[in-house]
């Protein structure tokens, strides 16, 4: 029987190529799989159709935006993750989806090998190929960029030498990556990391020096989730949708960052995630009313620790599936409406409600009906500065002061 390589397919000229120069290369059959986690462009069933057309023997196609929107981007939104503080894991998150639907395919297909379309020098080489080892031990994985030296010049000139039926010709500087969650941009004049993006770097997000008039809007959660806007129930991917468009529209969300990679060094990264920031910032503030504060303090370390780990191709690990369990405990009492206003790159919070709120008003109130008593406030100080008081003593004393 031929042996099978199944090859996480794009539909790009880079992927296209793949399908016919792994099976020169390796003389298997390759059936390719493409997965929509809301990337827009093409529909599925003209990927299929190209997929087969450059010499796929199967293509497998999914939908999974929703699978995507529930099982990943939410786990994300209830840690508040940000690499670094910066960046919410746009493709970082999207690969362990990618990956799951590549292992089915290779059990579906009968498949001993996948391939992804990655480089040597970045970090999806890594989340994909640790994902397939996870959830298929079994599984081997090549990378014909990195493996079968399928450079872009060799990949024009296969493509056109076997008439295959994509475009390339067109000269992109930039090495994009997107999904319903936010669109990554680098590589090309962005490497220079003291030139400014050009405008012609953004689509997710209008510039935001020229904005609309201010934008409000009221957001719902109920343990963590987005369960309304305006009052209008959503799913977790119809509010991200949404918010993608209405703070888009505002320039909220746009990142410029030098980031830490897995392999060593460091890279500059545009990042648009309108819906996602936006998502953040109002689950974070609704946070702030509802988690108790030595919760709340040790979930910053976890929702750091779980955003490295994410980052780093780590989404199936023991580690990560353990403070999984810990930030869906604090999750219990973060339901409310967060009110917030967007407008010329900013996304403001000002205002929030919770039937399950620790904010207390007759305690936080200065004005008369006060019932914090500030007389314990005294005591309260000396004992919490005790040790400290103590060993400011001990110093003097032993430097003779």
């Amino acid at each position: 029987m031929t042996e099978r390589i199944v090859l996480a397919y794009s539909g790009g000229l880079d992927t296209s190529v793949a399908i016919g120069w792994i099976g020169e290369a390796t003389g298997a059959e390759v059936i390719a799989v493409a997965v929509d986690v809301g990337q827009g462009g093409e529909s599925l069933e003209d990927i299929r159709q190209r997929a087969l057309a450059c010499g796929a023997v199967e293509a497998y196609v999914a939908d999974a935006r929703d699978e995507f929107a529930n099982e990943y981007a939410m786990p994300t939104l209830k840690a508040n993750a940000l690499y670094q503080g910066h960046y919410p894991l746009v493709s970082a998150i999207s690969r362990p989806v990618i990956v799951k639907h590549l292992v089915k395919a290779a059990r579906e297909f009968g498949a001993t090998t996948v391939a992804h379309g990655c480089t040597g020098k970045g970090n999806d080489q890594v989340r994909f190929e640790v994902g397939i080892q996870t959830l298929g031990p079994d599984l081997k994985c090549i990378a014909p960029v990195r493996d079968l030296a399928l450079t872009r010049d060799k990949a024009i000139a296969f493509a056109e030498a076997k008439g295959l039926p994509i475009e390339t010709t067109k000269k992109n500087p930039y090495s994009i990556d997107q999904n319903v969650w936010g669109r990554a941009v680098e590589t090309g004049y962005l490497e220079d990391i003291w030139n400014a993006p050009t405008k012609d770097i953004y689509d997710y997000t209008a510039t935001p020096e020229f904005p609309p008039a201010p934008d409000e809007v009221v957001i719902s959660f109920h343990q963590g989730v987005p369960v309304a806007i305006d009052g209008v129930k959503v799913s977790p991917l119809q509010a991200i949708q949404e918010l993608n468009r209405r703070a888009g529209a505002q320039g909220v969300g746009r990142i410029d960052v030098v980031e830490d990679r897995l392999v060593g060094i460091k890279s500059r990264e545009i990042y648009e995630a309108p819906g996602a920031m936006a998502l953040i910032t109002a689950h974070k503030h609704l946070e702030d009313i509802t988690i108790e504060r030595e919760q709340a303090r040790f979930k910053a370390s976890v929702s750091q620790r779980w955003a490295e780990l994410v980052y780093d191709g780590q989404w199936f690990s023991p580690l990560k599936r353990s403070l999984d369990a810990f930030i869906e405990d604090t999750q219990k009492y973060v339901s409310g409406d967060i009110r917030m206003t967007m407008h010329g790159g900013q996304a403001i919070v000002n205002g929030r409600r919770s039937d399950t709120s620790l904010y207390d008003f007759d305690l936080a109130t200065y004005d008369t009906g006060d019932t914090f008593d500030q007389s314990q406030a005294k005591g309260f100080i000396e004992l919490w500065g005790m040790s400290s008081k103590v060993a400011s003593t001990r110093d003097q004393r032993a430097s003779g002061k």
